[in-house]
């Protein structure tokens, strides 16, 4: 009886340290709290304002994005742009999956498609691009300079075309 008694809790130990050792998010904690950014591409250059927060039993990271680009060559309308992200973790795949969702209506899956060795440089590829034409594709990479900046880079090509970069948004912590 004690020795399955012991078998038991040293089993349930192991378990528990396992769970604990195993913190799938801590590359993404990085992000957590409010960002403000600094955007050129093809609506002009902007100003953007995300926020990145760990939602539903912290099972999801989830982030919202506001992009203004005021009146300008580029763009004489000038623009608001929002677009809200969630990251979830595919524990069958083990990797990172992001979905975002976009005012214009379109939804975005992406995966992880590859870390740099030094886990600075994160690049994740469209699996899925929904109401965008056929063939669609999109790149969206993440370069984390140090403690308070990143850059991102968001890259489409269309059917049997190169990437061409859209839009790069330099990231500053503010909180």
């Amino acid at each position: 009886m004690n020795r399955i008694l012991l078998l038991v809790l040293f089993s349930a130990t192991l378990f528990a340290q396992e769970k604990n050792e195993q913190d799938v998010w801590e590359p993404l904690r990085y992000f957590i709290g409010a960002w403000d950014g600094d955007e050129d591409g093809v609506a002009g250059k902007g100003v953007g304002d995300r926020t990145y927060a760990f939602i539903l039993k912290d099972r999801f990271l989830h982030y919202k994005n506001t992009s203004t680009f005021a009146p300008q060559e580029k763009n004489p309308e000038g623009e608001v742009h929002q677009d809200w992200g969630f990251f979830s973790y595919d524990s069958f795949r083990k990797t990172f999956v992001l979905r975002v969702f976009y005012v214009e209506g379109f939804v975005n899956q992406f995966v992880l498609d590859s870390v740099s060795a030094d886990e600075k440089t994160w690049v994740f590829l469209t699996e899925s691009v929904e109401n965008g034409p056929p063939g669609l594709r999109a790149r969206y990479t993440i370069t984390i300079h140090d403690a308070e900046a990143f850059v991102e880079t968001f890259d489409m090509a269309f059917p049997e075309k190169e990437f061409k970069t859209y839009l790069q948004n330099r990231w500053t912590r503010r909180e």
